[in-house]
């Protein structure tokens, strides 16, 4: 059975990101059915198209079918998804305490899509710490995969080893927050979802 991939985009980007569109590719070509939403800066707002396109896509799908991923504030919201809906879950460069991460934003924000201004508010923090689960994560090597390069220059890649200790984990050494040649993973991933790696 071929697993349907939920992307969660990053901070500040949208569903059209390099790692997004790598795995958009890739899918495209093994006929995988991929979503990569582009979703509102709002936490709440982001959180409910979330929470909804989930519900939606379970009642549609096989049990354990629908599979999510994502990167940095992506990877926060997946991680929240996998913890309320019993997902399989890839983390790239996850932020896993997202609303003390981002309280360095306060203020003046672009969109790195068309470079559209917008306030990133006190109240949009409050929310991320709201959604905050608890640590250590109960989720497995079965069901969570951490990706991580210590040269993250955004995060400590050492909250999410913390934060997951009984997930797979993958750190490597040196690359960046945007994760450097991501390109090598997605048959890694779509094995993961599956089940075959």
């Amino acid at each position: 059975m071929q697993p349907v991939i939920l992307f969660i985009h990053g901070f500040g980007s949208n569903g059209f990101g390099s790692k997004a569109q790598i795995m958009r590719d890739y899918c495209a070509k093994h006929d995988i059915r991929f979503i990569a939403p582009s979703l509102s800066h709002i936490p709440a707002l982001a959180w409910q198209t979330l929470t909804e396109l989930v519900e939606q896509l379970s009642a549609l799908l096989a049990p354990q079918q629908l599979c999510v991923m994502g990167s940095s504030l992506g990877g926060f919201y997946a991680h929240c998804l996998a913890l309320k809906y019993d997902l399989k879950v890839v983390l790239i460069n996850p932020s896993m305490h997202a609303g003390t991460s981002l309280q360095r934003a306060l203020g003046d924000a672009i969109n790195y899509y068309d470079d559209s201004p917008y306030q990133w508010r006190e109240s949009y923090v409050n929310t991320l710490q709201q959604l905050e689960p608890e640590y250590p994560s109960p989720l497995t090597n079965k069901s969570c995969w951490l990706l991580t390069q210590t040269g993250d220059e955004l995060l400590d890649y050492r909250e999410a080893v913390a934060a997951l200790p009984h997930a797979r984990q993958s750190i490597e050494t040196g690359g960046d927050h945007g994760f450097v040649d991501f390109e090598r993973y997605p048959a890694q991933i779509i094995a993961f979802f599956k089940g075959t790696d």
